[in-house]
């Protein structure tokens, strides 16, 4: 036990604890003497407390033994959404927790990391062979639209525009074929060109369309970001609040506690989708620059720690947390500068979020798992498979 206790990366636990000091001080920052949000710290201290339970009770667990039962984790977090589609309680226009008291949970959220060991699950059976497409790719695919699906059922496209991001990751390292690979980004890039080309000049009927399926919101979203002269003044509000908040902090901002924007509640959920702009505009881009260099850090130490693992599943894991993180760390900043729509998506280890952040702290846990125990002789996993994958190609 002491032995593995030293394996700990002290680096990722110092970045652990800066990014706790960042966000409680800032949610304190924006929630202070407010009626409905006054103490929001003292919570987000308590979601710290458990989710560093979660990193060190994950950290120890044999990450293999997860992976082994992967398939099982798959199908239980699948019923689990689709539960949420009938008795899930609503939240900002998405239908996406489950309520137990005073406790809520976003599945949606958990199953990104469900998502992770199910695809790092199947990827160590193909034993380092070239995924074959009709027999690895469609299915690794379907398999990540079925929840894409029903997410965004719930409203939730943020979390479920994460899903994708995943699948792609860990296809890009799950030796896919170059041309296969070259091919789909050429399709998924094609398809967004066309989608936003089609959004901008057929926008009204587009817009009429969202509408009458009941997706109204997304116009909202998509108009500030494709077609701001389109946009609502209630669509473009926050982001255009947003971005003058950010502008304004200048260099060194305008100091702790003395945002003209975040203090005025010009910006709405500062607290937690927004909680950069408060970094933005009371710390400025020296601030900004620092939480960014924190997060770059962390994520150059996990890829580190994949680099050096000597099992197949540990860097799949990791590669997998890392695309989770840069999809979130990237649209959620994006969003406030004008280069992603607004998806309610959480800055990681910052905003305001029981689940959000248990599962991130819960993710970093098994990356820890991975320098514990990577490093041992490699074990075959006679774990189920969804199907079977020929050793040889033919």
């Amino acid at each position: 036990m002491l032995q593995k206790i030293k394996k700990i990366d002290g680096v990722i636990l110092v970045i652990l604890v800066l990014l706790m000091v960042v966000s409680i001080f800032s949610i304190y920052s924006v929630t202070h003497g407010r009626d409905k949000l006054d103490g929001s710290h003292i919570k987000m201290i308590k979601f710290y407390i458990l989710g560093f339970i979660a990193f060190i009770g994950l950290t120890f667990v044999d990450y293999r033994l997860l992976v082994k039962y992967a398939l099982y984790v798959y199908v239980t977090g699948i019923g689990v959404l689709v539960l949420v589609s009938f008795i899930g309680t609503e939240q900002n226009g998405a239908q996406g927790w489950l309520k137990f008291g005073s406790f809520s949970l976003q599945p949606a959220e958990l199953f990104k990391l469900i998502l992770i060991l199910f695809l790092a699950a199947v990827l160590v059976r193909k034993n380092k062979n070239k995924l074959l497409f009709w027999r690895d790719v469609v299915p690794l695919g379907l398999m990540s639209l079925l929840p894409f699906l029903i997410v965004l059922s719930q409203n939730d496209l943020g979390n479920a525009l994460s899903y994708i991001v995943i699948l792609v990751g860990l296809l890009w390292i799950g030796n896919i074929k170059f041309t296969h690979a070259l091919i789909g980004l050429l399709i998924i890039g094609g398809s967004a060109a066309a989608g936003i080309m089609s959004y901008i000049h057929y926008h009204d009927e587009i817009k009429d369309f969202l509408t009458d399926i009941g997706r109204s919101h997304w116009v909202e979203r998509f108009d500030p970001w494709l077609v701001p002269e389109e946009a609502t003044a209630k669509a473009s509000y926050h982001t255009k609040n947003a971005k003058m908040a950010i502008a304004s902090g200048g260099m060194s901002g305008e100091g702790y506690m003395e945002g003209s924007s975040v203090q005025t509640d010009r910006v709405p959920y500062t607290y937690s989708d927004s909680i950069f702009v408060q970094i933005a505009e009371e710390f400025g881009f020296v601030g900004s620059a620092l939480v960014l260099l924190l997060y770059f850090i962390l994520i150059h130490r996990m890829i580190l720690i994949a680099l050096e693992c000597k099992d197949r599943g540990g860097p799949f894991l990791i590669v997998g947390i890392v695309a989770m993180m840069l999809y979130q760390i990237f649209e959620n900043i994006g969003a406030f500068i004008g280069l992603m729509p607004l998806t309610g998506i959480t800055l990681p280890f910052i905003s305001f979020g029981g689940t959000s952040l248990l599962i991130n702290m819960a993710s970093i846990g098994l990356v820890m798992s991975v320098r514990l125990h990577g490093q041992e002789v490699e074990e075959d996993l006679p774990s189920p498979t969804i199907y079977s994958s020929p050793v040889k190609q033919g």
